[in-house]
């Protein structure tokens, strides 16, 4: 395990006095506090002891068949028996790390793809193979050139709103790469975090509603419940369930109970569903703030994402652009993001990229904070 980088840049915008476009953080006034607070006390007086007490490694099973529910209305076909709850998708990413990577193994990402993703499984020592993206996401005949050329354990994808461009692959895209990962028989980690936040569009149906014997699919209540409680959940064929249940059995028995259960309560009570729109209606506006002010603000040399949903928007500046120094500058001005090359699998990267998110800041200091960031990138 090597020194982040990334981690030291973080820790910099601790500082309350820095705006952050950096997190992905949802914003604290998107969390259901009355809700919670009545589920409280129906899952104390529901479940008891039971609520606290030590449970099964693969979930509570009330959880993981309301979770079963719940992914049928994206299409999934699944059951409780092929679902599994974790310490958030973090936890999954790791679970499956584990059970899959042995030194020197080849693993297909995107390119970008999700830092966490990389940092969960660097540890097990695979290399990568990056598959090239444009705006629809990852090109399908990069993939398969991939997989024709070498032995890859698994591909790891984010198709909707991805983390960190916000892009979402196409249906028409998802349809070739099913046939893809079906055709050379690899397997899929499908990472969906972001799937409930689209704030306009269609929706588009998960890759593992095609090839469901060849994808692990991920997901979380982080985004629509609360971080803080880490109840991220999976859906994988049976004999892998078997094994990440194995596999996280060492690491922590087994997932928070009380958090669990808050979460199956928001199912099954349809809270869910009643606090999504506004959780929806606060990120909207705060896209729309953001996509205005880099419209308003920023030089016409500079690119940039306009995702159907999501946290985050990704700006490309000209090739000779340096978003590590921008952003050195930018914290001197109290403002942060995070530069894009900490994306890419493969160092180096990606310099003229950088990442902002505009979940857990006001629409006045994204404002603020995108006139600042093009007023530096003006005078460099």
């Amino acid at each position: 395990m090597e020194y982040s980088a990334l981690s030291e840049l973080l820790r910099v915008t601790a500082n309350s006095e820095i705006i952050s476009l950096a997190g992905g953080l949802p914003a604290p006034e998107s969390f259901p506090l009355k809700i919670i607070k009545e589920l409280n006390d129906l899952v104390l007086k529901k479940y008891e002891g039971a609520s606290l007490q030590y449970g099964p490694t693969d979930g509570a099973k009330i959880l993981k068949e309301e979770i079963a529910i719940w992914l049928g209305e994206r299409n999934i076909k699944t059951t409780a028996d092929n679902i599994g709850v974790t310490s958030g998708s973090q936890g999954a990413l790791d679970t499956i790390g584990r059970i899959f990577i042995d030194e020197g193994d080849s693993i297909a990402v995107e390119s970008p793809t999700y830092i966490g993703a990389v940092d969960a499984f660097t540890p097990y020592g695979p290399s990568y193979e990056e598959i090239k993206t444009d705006d629809d996401g990852a090109i399908p005949e990069s993939l398969e050139k991939i997989l024709k050329t070498k032995k890859v354990k698994f591909v790891y994808l984010v198709p909707t709103f991805q983390n960190p461009t916000g892009r979402t692959i196409t249906w028409e895209r998802r349809k070739q790469i099913a046939e893809i990962i079906k055709k050379y028989d690899t397997l899929l980690i499908e990472d969906d975090p972001y799937n409930s936040l689209r704030y306009c569009g269609k929706a588009v149906d998960p890759i593992q509603t095609m090839i469901q014997e060849n994808t692990v699919y991920l997901c979380t209540f982080s985004k629509v419940l609360a971080p803080g409680l880490r109840i991220g959940f999976y859906s994988a064929p049976k004999n892998i369930a078997a094994l990440m249940v194995s596999a996280k059995q060492s690491v922590d028995l087994h997932t928070n109970s009380y958090g669990q259960y808050l979460a199956a309560e928001y199912l099954k009570t349809g809270y869910l569903k009643k606090h999504l729109p506004k959780i929806l209606k606060i990120y909207k506006s705060k896209q729309e703030a953001m996509l205005k002010a880099l419209e308003k603000y920023f030089p016409k040399s500079f690119q940039w994402t306009r995702p159907e949903g999501g946290m985050f928007i990704w700006a490309t500046g000209p090739k000779h652009f340096d978003a590590i120094d921008l952003y050195w500058k930018a914290i001197k001005n109290n403002v942060a993001f995070v530069p894009g090359t900490y994306f890419f699998a493969k160092l180096g990267e990606g310099k003229n990229t950088f990442r902002l998110n505009f979940t857990n800041v006001g629409e006045k200091q994204i404002k603020i904070a995108i006139k600042k960031l093009s007023e530096i990138i003006k005078k460099t």
